[in-house]
């Protein structure tokens, strides 16, 4: 009876380190997704305008004004490759950014919600780049899908950081998405520009910036 004892004891110890090891290795792995998520998340928006500003200096006819920054997808040689190839690499990048936030506010159901719209968003990015603008009408639908869902992915992600009494980075997020969203009814209304590069720059730098502070704040955390 004595020896039953000493079995089931060890056996319940060994069973509690096998657990508390594959927790630890699990933590580990998250850990490092989170640190490669987040690395993701600085460099995909630098990435991605990088090469828009390239297409740009090899089309000296295109025009803030006049143009959209999809015009650039559809110019032949440098111009056309540099812009889509930059929009696919920046979305893929954006895909584990996205990944990583999904990690970094799972406790709360809408920071998880938010981060799952904006994993969406990124494959609306990338589709920008398989479809240029002369692929209609899906590259009208990447484009609408893309800008759209990024701004809800803040404001759902906005919410979450509130309900995690995170007040500033809250506040960040939801002033990121009003200059993401304002700027294109501004020109719905307005319309203050005769293209729209403007108000796609301004909504995507926004939401850029944003992925940067909160990619330096999964980097902190991991």
């Amino acid at each position: 009876m004595f020896l039953v004892i000493i079995f089931f004891k060890a056996k319940t110890r060994i069973i509690q380190i096998i657990l508390k090891e594959k927790s630890v290795s699990m933590n580990s792995r998250s850990t490092v997704w989170l640190r490669i998520a987040g690395i993701c998340g600085i460099i995909a928006p630098l990435i991605a305008f990088t090469f828009i500003l390239l297409a740009i200096t090899y089309s000296p006819q295109f025009s803030w004004i006049e143009n959209a920054l999809s015009d650039l997808g559809i110019q032949e040689g440098a111009t056309g490759i540099l812009f889509n190839s930059g929009l696919i690499i920046g979305g893929i990048l954006a895909l584990t950014f996205a990944s990583g936030v999904f990690i970094f506010l799972y406790e709360k159901f809408l920071g998880r919600t938010g981060a799952l719209v904006f994993l969406s968003a990124s494959l609306a990015l990338i589709a920008i780049g398989v479809f240029p603008e002369n692929a209609r009408p899906m590259h009208y639908y990447a484009s609408a899908a893309f800008f759209a869902l990024s701004s809800v992915a803040m404001i759902v992600i906005g919410v979450a950081f509130l309900l995690m009494a995170r007040l500033k980075m809250g506040v960040f997020t939801f002033l990121a998405a009003t200059i993401a969203v304002t700027v294109w009814i501004a020109q719905f209304t307005t319309r203050f520009v005769t293209g729209v590069a403007i108000p796609e720059a301004v909504s995507a730098l926004s939401t850029s910036m944003w992925a940067i502070v909160l990619a330096f704040k999964m980097l902190k955390q991991a």
